[in-house]
């Protein structure tokens, strides 16, 4: 391992552009950072720290800079009084040490010009100081709600992962009409207030694809893999060779029929074709009208995402071995590719525009159905190096860096993800421009997002390519202007956020989230004393503003855990780090504390006499009652979990040993469900009238 930091300038250098020289995996210990990450870091931020000249050269640059600048490039104001404790030292406001008689202009985000910061309207505003010695400054002026959308009551909904959930009309993978007749159903016959999904983002193209939907091509548009090609209005006018649809009820036979795993790139294929002969038909009148409004709002980004699809069909869907003058988005060589590749363009953006519809649709499914919430929609941590936004964005991404994790209890080697992270100070420059548009165009058709990693809004761990994740650091980002634009997309949409903020979290960040709004995600066995006894955390003790479930996509569902086949998968997968006895005797000593937990609160039902596997549906619906007497506003039930599936959707650690997100829901000896008969489950319809039934005992 590379040698400590031990340098005061370069510690200096590296605390003024937020990179970490240290940090604490726990309250009692203290990790010093390698000088190498520290250098790199910086270097990734264009700054040149690898000499002492150069380290004392940059700090003396960087302090002159702070010292002249007379605002930051990004200033946040809160409608209400500003809450503390976002993770970064507490500052004055900028405005109240400009020098006497600087004069402000404002240009709010309305259009409408003000002299004042006082009374602005909530927005992005364009700040203009002009100060009596000559120098002048710009800022951008984030004006937010204090808090973001609460829930207005209690209430419950399903997980799932969509592509899992296929019906007898979709091709070979659960698609988004699938999604809204699931919304449609759990609303209007059981309750729900919510679907929530897995990363809807566009993928990275060819074959094969990467399957994981936390690694997209772009975050900013859908995939559109996930369209119902029968229900874009101009299908029933196109011409298509009746063999896509003998192909398409093939594929679909194969995984409901045949246990075949979901082929991701078959489906794509089908509807790829299917779809240029549909997009050849001409739009009516409305429909043009609403698609030009929807180019027009979209702009520079939506031109640029179809831009990477076409050129990755030409060139290859990694954008850093095209040739070198279409490596840049700018360049007059990708213009002239663009015109050429006009068609393909034009194709992309459509595909953009018609899945922005089926997903909007799908949310007026969910509303229309009497969900409060509707869907919720997951925005991953990052996006995969080669993709659109990675190229489109290149100026925004911090050059041979990769996201990912310290070492913990949990992983002793760390993690990379190999997601390239956001510059905060391209960020903070751009008034968070891509960020800001990430979280409008989601919020489109949200009616709550989930934000994976809610941690990498305050400080992410960037890797050096080539390091292992041990020789990383943490690098800060604005996480007070994160929040404020999360909140005024948020309240604009009238929507709820969810943060996962599982694992190692830094002090006083859940206490800054709660503050602001955002939900947290407690999930059932991870929810112990850990500072006291270890024992399972009893109900009333558990925090209210909170998603609460029993289990997640990389978890083992709850069936998996009663009858101990977590252990046992991954034992087969080599993933162990006990011997197999202690592990699965740890694993029952685990069950059976939580067993006894809800045996002494009542929770269990006695076993429906000769019913097969009643004990363990008693069980899973025992432990859904406990989540109902925590506090949590919102429960969620893993879909899986309704029908008595064994297998994770996903295993973390593992890449082609196990079939990661290519699996559809299936019972309990493995065999897939289609949507049509989950709904009609007796086992599942049961669970969710439990769950029903516990909301309305407690009167939220």
């Amino acid at each position: 391992m590379a040698a400590a930091l031990d340098d005061d300038e370069l510690r200096a250098l590296a605390e003024l552009h937020g990179v970490a020289t240290s940090y604490s995996p726990s309250p009692e210990i203290v990790v010093a950072v390698p000088a190498p990450a520290v250098i790199a870091a910086l270097a990734a931020l264009d700054v040149d720290a690898s000499t002492p000249a150069a380290v004392r050269t940059a700090l003396v640059e960087r302090e002159r800079e702070l010292r002249e600048r007379l605002l930051p490039p990004t200033v946040v104001r809160w409608t209400g009084q500003p809450a503390a404790g976002t993770g970064t030292p507490a500052l004055p406001d900028p405005f109240d040490v400009l020098p006497p008689g600087t004069r402000t202009e404002i240009v709010t985000e309305q259009g409408e010009q003000h002299t004042s910061i006082d009374d602005l309207p909530t927005g992005v505003h364009q700040v203009t100081v002009s100060a009596p010695d000559g120098r002048t400054g710009h800022a951008h002026l984030i004006v937010a709600p204090e808090r973001l959308p609460a829930p207005t009551g209690r209430s419950y909904g399903l997980l799932a992962q969509l592509y899992s959930v296929l019906s007898h009309r979709s091709w070979g993978m659960g698609d988004l009409g699938d999604l809204a007749e699931l919304a449609a159903w759990a609303g209007r016959t059981h309750g729900a207030g919510f679907v929530q999904v897995n990363p809807l983002h566009a993928a990275v193209p060819g074959a094969p694809t990467d399957p994981s939907p936390y690694r997209p091509s772009s975050r900013r548009f859908p995939d559109p893999v996930h369209l119902r090609v029968e229900d874009v209005p101009e299908y029933s006018y196109a011409e298509l060779n009746p063999r896509l649809r003998e192909r398409a009820e093939r594929l679909r036979a194969d995984v409901l029929d045949k246990g075949a795993l979901i082929d991701r790139d078959a489906v794509w294929e089908l509807k790829r074709q299917a779809l240029e002969q549909v997009v050849r038909v001409p739009l009516g009148p409305g429909r043009q009208a609403a698609y030009d409004a929807f180019r027009a709002e979209e702009g520079q980004a939506l031109e640029d995402h179809a831009t990477w699809y076409a050129l990755a069909e030409e060139h290859g869907p990694d954008w850093r071995t095209w040739p070198e003058p279409l490596r840049d988005p700018r360049s007059a060589e990708t213009a002239r590719a663009r015109a050429r590749l006009a068609d393909r363009v034009e194709f992309h953006t459509r595909l953009a525009w018609l899945t922005d519809g089926q997903l909007r649709a799908a949310q007026r499914a969910a509303t229309e159905a009497g969900m409060p919430i509707g869907i919720v929609h997951d925005l991953a941590v990052g996006v995969h190096p080669v993709g659109a936004d990675a190229w489109s964005q290149q100026d925004h991404f911090a050059a041979g860096m990769s996201v990912g994790a310290p070492p913990d209890a949990f992983n002793a080697r760390g993690q990379d993800w190999g997601l390239p992270p956001w510059r905060p100070d391209r960020l903070a420059e751009s008034g968070h421009l891509p960020y800001r548009q990430l979280l409008r165009a989601l919020f489109r058709y949200a009616g709550a997002l989930r934000i994976d990693h809610v941690m990498g809004l305050f400080r992410l761990w960037w890797v050096p390519e080539g390091s292992p994740p041990t020789d990383g650091t943490y690098v800060r980002y604005d996480a007070e202007a994160m929040l404020a634009l999360l909140a005024l997309e948020a309240s604009r949409a009238g929507a709820l956020v969810i943060g996962e903020d599982l694992g190692t979290v830094e002090p006083g960040v859940r206490e800054t989230l709660q503050r602001r709004g955002v939900l947290g995600t407690s999930v059932l066995w991870f929810e112990r004393d850990w500072t006291g006894d270890g024992r399972p955390l009893p109900p009333e003790s558990w925090r209210e503003d909170c998603l609460a479930t029993a289990t997640t996509h990389d978890l083992p569902p709850t069936a998996a855990r009663l009858t101990g086949e977590h252990v046992d998968l991954r034992e087969k997968l080599g993933l162990l780090v006990k011997s197999g006895a202690d592990e699965r005797a740890d694993a029952v000593a685990d069950t059976a504390e939580w067993l006894a937990l809800l045996g002494s609160l009542g929770l269990l039902d006695a076993p429906a006499a000769g019913l097969p596997g009643s004990d363990e549906e008693a069980e899973i619906q025992g432990f859904h009652r406990f989540l109902l007497r925590t506090p949590a506003r919102l429960v969620g039930i893993w879909l899986p979990d309704g029908i008595g599936d064994r297998r994770p959707q996903n295993v973390p650690g593992t890449w082609d040993q196990y079939p990661n997100w290519r699996l559809p829901v299936a019972d309990p000896q493995g065999r897939p469900v289609p949507l049509e008969e989950l709904t009609a489950s007796p086992r599942l319809g049961a669970l969710l009238a439990t769950v029903r039934a516990g909301l309305g005992h407690s009167g939220l």
